[in-house]
């Protein structure tokens, strides 16, 4: 990992920030990949929570197009440019423990994506969000497909149309948000809930994950035979 995307392990906790403050936390695609890779370590890990920071007054600015092998054709364009990104919401997805961001300013564009993704997201009350991709005619395709399960369609589509900016009351109304705390209370809201979680089994943290990801999708009957399986399988683990 480079010194932009920091990692560390311990006490039950594996730990990623992102720390560009002078560019707003921006990420290259090189950056993107770095991140990806620092969740799938993390998620390999004995860690039971997975926390998500960023250094300076912005949680994310969004994806700096600086950068990036040259695109000629829609395959390379795919390969090199939305792959990354689409791979970083695939590892907040895929990795077993909850991913725990904590945002305290502007999460704009992929930052905007990049906090609605993560399992359970901490703001600060002075933080806010905006898609602004259609200013530059640019279809936000991509963020959308990782808040379309956490937002209503109607305030998505708003949020893309309007280019609109959303305080932290109103993304937490709207799904982005899991709860908004002072800005004084933000560091010890985020260790707060993580001291909670570890203190829980990796199993059982890793079960609510599970469900919550593969559920939704099934009709009811299935969801709950899904969710007694998850449950049966955790408490066998418990016993042993």
């Amino acid at each position: 990992m480079s010194e932009t995307i920091r990692t560390a392990l311990d006490a039950g906790v594996a730990s990623i920030v992102i720390d560009r403050p002078e560019s707003g936390n921006m990420l290259t695609i090189d950056l993107l990949r770095e991140l990806s890779a620092a969740f799938r370590q993390a998620g390999a890990s004995q860690a039971k929570v997975i926390s998500l920071r960023s250094s300076g007054g912005d949680f994310c600015r969004g994806r700096d197009p600086q950068g990036g092998k040259p695109s000629p054709t829609a395959l390379a364009m795919r390969e090199n440019l939305i792959a990354p990104i689409l791979d970083v919401y695939d590892a907040i997805s895929s990795v077993p423990q909850p991913v725990i961001a904590v945002v305290q300013g502007a999460a704009l564009g992929f930052g905007c994506a990049l906090a609605t993704a993560c399992d359970i997201t901490i703001i600060s009350e002075k933080a806010r969000f905006r898609l602004p991709e259609m200013e530059k005619d640019l279809p936000p395709t991509l963020a959308l497909s990782a808040m379309m399960s956490r937002v209503p369609r109607k305030a998505l589509t708003w949020l893309v149309y309007s280019m609109d900016e959303i305080d932290a009351s109103t993304a937490l109304q709207l799904g982005i948000a899991s709860c908004v705390v002072p800005a004084t209370e933000l560091k010890t809201a985020g260790d707060r809930l993580i001291a909670a979680l570890t203190a829980r089994s990796l199993e059982a943290l890793a079960a609510v994950k599970e469900f919550l990801r593969v559920a939704p999708a099934m009709e009811p009957r299935g969801a709950a035979d899904y969710g007694a399986s998850l449950l049966a399988a955790v408490l066998s683990s418990a016993k042993r």
